[in-house]
């Protein structure tokens, strides 16, 4: 079986972690192509009411357009004070998708009350991995912290800059690659479905 594996996300920056963390499982044994190298494929409108379901539609869609193994993620930011909010709708929460610094800006600003001890808030991703022939594996995994009252720190992207992790003195986006990837929702999730990722793929050999 091919060692082919899509990722199906255009987002540079998860494009980055997938790359690196699903490198050091698979001992490079895998190869990591981007839907970018496909281009009929479209973008996958993300109609889903859970993060699972996104991931998976959009997982769903690439395995079946390329008839091959793809990997695929939902996540978002879940904030305590905003009943969960932005949660699915974290890419676009601002208005326009991907906007990450007006993003972070709404969040700032919609909690400009909140007191520290209510600015609870975690990250969730779920991956999602779908084999051409219908087999699936879905795995998820969270971080929690909570959220600062500015912006700090230039790594990561998305929400990093405004979020504290528990048990940290910085923000995510001042955490190295390696010390995001070993605490993250993402490094915690597809460290989760590596196994059956190279199950799936039949092996490391």
């Amino acid at each position: 079986m091919s060692k082919i594996l899509v990722i199906a996300t255009r987002n540079a920056g998860k494009i980055v972690e997938f790359r690196r963390i699903l490198d050091a499982i698979s001992e490079g044994a895998i190869e990591l192509v981007g839907i970018d190298q496909f281009p009929e494929l479209v973008d996958v409108e993300e109609t889903g009411a859970t993060f699972e379901e996104n991931a998976l539609l959009k997982a769903r869609y690439s395995a079946a357009m390329t008839g091959l193994p793809a990997i695929s993620d939902d996540s978002g930011l879940c904030i305590d004070a905003l009943g969960g909010s932005p949660g699915i709708f974290s890419a676009r929460w601002a208005g326009t998708h991907g906007n990450d610094k007006a993003n972070c800006e709404k969040v700032l600003d919609e909690l400009k009350e909140v007191k520290d001890e209510n600015r609870g808030a975690h990250f969730i991703c779920v991956a999602a991995l779908v084999m051409p022939d219908g087999r699936e594996k879905v795995a998820e995994g969270r971080f929690e912290g909570t959220i600062l009252h500015r912006a700090i720190g230039d790594q990561g992207f998305g929400y990093d800059p405004i979020f504290l992790p528990r048990g940290m003195s910085i923000s995510s986006a001042q955490l190295s690659a390696e010390e995001k990837d070993a605490v993250s929702h993402r490094g915690k999730s597809l460290r989760a479905i590596a196994p059956h990722v190279i199950e799936m793929l039949g092996g490391l050999g």
